[in-house]
């Protein structure tokens, strides 16, 4: 990549990080727009990789939201295991299908959640 184009990414990556530790979640709605369009990756790659970094920036922000004491074991542990449940089945569904079907998918849960919020 270029000077430029890692500028951007950087910056924006400061965005994701930020908004992830703000609302506990989301920065892939960020990370995988900006990975397909200003990265210039696939769609199923910007997918992957959005979770791969999304990881040591949840990290970071649970160890942040454990000191303030912001933290249920019991909440933590029934939707962990859900979660681990439907990474697993999502990560491997994400291989299966098109990348078509991953940004159609992509847009319409941002899409839902969004009017969520608004309604």
């Amino acid at each position: 990549m270029k000077i430029k184009q890692n500028a951007a990414m950087a910056a924006a990556g400061c965005a994701v990080g930020a908004v992830n530790g703000i609302f506990g979640g989301g920065g892939g709605m960020i990370v995988v727009p900006l990975l397909t369009s200003v990265g210039k990756k696939p769609p199923l790659v910007a997918h992957a990789t959005a979770i791969l970094i999304i990881l040591p920036v949840s990290l970071a922000s649970s160890i942040v939201y454990l000191c303030a004491g912001l933290f249920e074991t019991e909440l933590f542990l029934a939707v962990g295991i859900g979660v681990l449940a439907g990474g697993f089945a999502g990560a491997r569904l994400l291989g299966k299908i098109s990348p078509a079907v991953a940004t159609l998918v992509f847009a319409a849960v941002m899409l839902a959640a969004g009017l969520r919020m608004l309604f």
